[in-house]
Parts: C-alpha cells; structure tokens; sequence
C-alpha cells in the first residue's frame, strides 16, 4: 500500500521510496525506509500529515502515492517511535 491510503491514527513502517530524490529530501526529515510513524490528518484532497516523534511534517498526495509503506500490528506499536 502507499502512503495516501493509511488513515488518520494508523501506524505504519516506510517500506520503499523509489524516487532518488525524494528519499534524499525524505532523510532529512527522519523520513527513511524502515522508520515507524503515525498518520495524524488525512485531508480530503490534500496532504498527510505524518507525525515522527515530536515532529509533524505534511506530504503532498502526489508524493505520498510514491512511497510505500506497511501497516503495523498493535503488538508493534510499543516498538514504534511515534505514537499520538
């Protein structure tokens, strides 16, 4: 699944970035494959906004079509590093 359809409260793991480039813009904000974060808003038509620990950040829905990632199971939760 890609990053568009994760839900607002679901924690997820970054499977694969694709785009060169996006990864490298993705690293600087903590944003790599294997890190564990929490999708707090989902707009509509817009963005999602990823939380990574204390920090937010906002992806466009174009971007995040691009990025895969892979739901965690609740027993992962405590492993995961951002959590509303």
């Amino acid at each position: 699944m890609t990053l568009d359809q994760v839900n607002k409260g679901q924690i997820f793991q970054i499977v694969s970035m694709p785009d060169k480039h996006v990864s490298a813009q993705a690293i600087r904000l903590g944003i790599y494959e294997g890190a564990r974060l929490t999708c707090v808003y989902k707009f509509p038509a817009g963005p999602v906004i990823i939380q990574n620990g204390m920090q937010e950040i906002a992806i466009g829905r174009g971007l995040a079509k691009k990025i895969q990632v892979q739901l965690l199971d609740k027993g992962d939760v405590k492993q995961c590093s951002a959590i509303i």
